[in-house]
């Protein structure tokens, strides 16, 4: 295996822990209208996540970097064809980070008001445009053999990519559904379960509609395996939730996860992105790789700091590991 190749991988380990933490991430935000009865139950909700949703957007600007380093010819391509979409999700995370932060700043019942509404909408739709940017990553775009995109806005909201993007919704929405469960006591526990077993049928209609596209497509046997894997992962938590065993619901919920996002780039590789206009123009880990010289040198550093920030991730996890409810939330002055 050369570098380029291992440098696909390590990007594909960095989206897939991306999405598997900012799913559910994105999945309390959007719970915060749909399970949320009152501004109390909002709080439980925004706390469970409140000590963690910045470091789970370290993953997202450690793929972009190291797309940016290993990948420029992919990265050029993407950020300046996908440049509308994602300048929506970035906008939309600013403005979560900042909704999260300046929320409780003011008693006002408006002002309260609207910054929660902006938490919802900035949480639904980058998990809508996450799932319609990789939907058109592996179905292909319009790249010339100039190796830049040369389609428009509209070509990326075609059939494959919005159903891409109804997939990450609805799955991350059920992830946050089984980790609001998993962190919460009372009835709002209850009611995450019970929200997770609706949401739970719905993401899995969409995930095999889409994987099964994806399959008959572009697929072969090691991503057939992905699918199968991502299909009873979701039928297990589904099972577990159930039950009531939330551990392991979010264990297969986040299975589902990890599953779905491997598929994806095992139907990519060797592929970075495809043209949809000549295969002889696609963007290969090979000709859209940094000098091996580079790859090297990334290879080294990332090797020494990448297992730090994972165990230090995972320490604040386990430090705020308990559950909450609203008898932990003190009343507001």
């Amino acid at each position: 295996m050369q570098l380029h190749d291992v440098w696909f991988v390590l990007i594909a380990f960095l989206w897939t822990g991306y999405f598997f933490l900012e799913g559910f991430d994105f999945g309390i935000g959007v719970l915060t209208k749909l399970l949320a009865r009152d501004r109390q139950e909002k709080r439980v909700l925004i706390n469970t996540i409140g000590p963690v949703w910045d470091g789970n957007e370290v993953w997202l600007i450690s793929a972009a970097g190291a797309t940016f380093a290993a990948f420029p010819e992919w990265y050029a391509t993407l950020f300046s064809g996908f440049y509308l979409p994602m300048l929506l999700i970035l906008i939309c995370l600013i403005l979560r980070g900042v909704a999260f932060e300046y929320r409780v700043k003011r008693p006002e019942e408006r002002w309260q008001r609207n910054w929660e509404h902006t938490i919802f909408w900035t949480s639904l739709l980058p998990a809508v445009l996450w799932g319609v940017i990789f939907g058109n990553i592996v179905f292909g775009v319009k790249i010339d053999a100039h190796k830049e995109y040369v389609g428009s806005l509209l070509d990326l909201l075609n059939p494959y990519a919005l159903l891409g993007g109804l997939v990450t919704l609805t799955l991350f929405t059920f992830h946050g559904a089984v980790f609001a469960s998993l962190k919460t006591v009372g009835d709002i526990r209850e009611r995450a379960r019970r929200m997770a077993a609706v949401l739970g049928p719905i993401a899995a209609v969409m995930a095999v509609g889409f994987l099964g596209w994806t399959q008959a497509d572009k697929g072969d046997s090691t991503s057939l395996v992905a699918m199968i894997v991502a299909v009873v992962a979701l039928v297990a938590a589904l099972g577990a939730n159930r039950l009531g065993r939330e551990g392991w619901a979010f264990a297969f919920s986040g299975l589902t996860v990890v599953a779905v996002v491997t598929m994806l780039f095992l139907t990519l590789f060797p592929n970075v992105m495809p043209s949809t206009l000549n295969e002889s123009w696609n963007l290969t880990v090979s000709n859209a790789a940094s000098s091996p010289y580079t790859l090297k040198i990334m290879t080294w550093g990332a090797g020494f700091a990448a297992p730090l920030v994972m165990l230090y991730q995972g320490w604040t996890y386990w430090v705020f590991r308990k559950r909450i409810g609203t008898q932990h939330i003190a009343e507001a002055h």
